[in-house]
C-alpha cells in the first residue's frame, strides 16, 4: 500500500541486495496470508498498525541481541542447523520453514543446548517481559517447533524437563 511500489516488492529487494539486514514489517495488513507472506519474504518480523511503540522498541531490541550475539554464521546440534544470516533451518538436510518467532525460539535453545532452561528464562529471551509471565505461549511454540522439526523415527530432541522446562540436545 506503499505508493509507487508494493512493499513486498522493496523487502525482495533489500532482501537480494543486504540479505543480512533484519527488516520489521509494520503495515495495516493483519491478515494471516498478509503475515505469512510478509516472513516468507524474508521479514524478521511483522507488526500491524496500530502498534505500540514500546512493543516495536521491544522487538527492536530483540534483532539487535541477536545481532549482537552472533559472532557465527551458523548454530547446530545433531542433525540441526540454522544459518543466521540467511535465517534458514534444517533438519538431516532438508529446509524447514519456521515462523520468526519460532526460529528465534530454535536459536535460543541451540544458544543453550544440552542446558535446561525454564519457561520464564524462553519467555524473557524470545519474546522480551512485554508479556504475561502465566502465558502458555512458550509450550505452544515449543510444540510447533517439535512438529516442523519431526523426522519419521526421528522426533525433534526438544526434551521436556517436568516443572522446570525444556532442554535440547541428546536424550539423558
Amino acid at each position: 500500500m506503499l505508493p509507487g511500489r508494493a512493499g513486498l516488492e522493496i523487502l525482495t529487494s533489500v532482501r537480494q541486495a543486504k540479505p543480512n539486514v533484519p527488516v520489521i514489517v509494520l503495515t495495516a495488513l493483519g491478515e494471516i496470508e498478509d503475515r505469512v507472506m510478509g516472513l516468507d519474504a524474508g521479514a524478521v518480523d511483522y507488526l500491524v498498525k496500530p502498534f505500540s511503540v514500546a512493543e516495536l522498541a521491544a522487538r527492536i531490541r530483540v534483532q539487535l541481541r541477536l545481532a549482537e550475539q552472533t559472532t557465527v554464521g551458523t548454530l547446530g546440534s545433531g542433525d540441526i542447523e540454522v544459518n543466521l544470516f540467511t535465517r534458514q533451518a534444517q533438519r538431516a538436510g532438508e529446509r524447514v520453514r519456521l515462523s520468526s518467532t519460532e526460529f528465534e525460539l530454535l536459536v535460543y535453545l541451540l544458544r543453550h543446548r544440552g542446558r535446561v532452561l525454564s519457561r520464564e528464562q524462553i519467555l524473557s529471551a524470545v519474546w522480551s517481559y512485554e508479556h504475561d509471565p502465566a502465558t502458555n505461549i512458550v509450550d505452544v511454540y515449543i510444540g510447533y517447533l517439535r512438529r516442523k522439526l519431526n523426522l519419521p523415527g526421528s522426533p525433534a530432541p526438544i526434551f521436556t524437563i517436568r516443572s522446570v522446562g525444556y532442554r535440547l540436545g541428546d536424550a539423558a
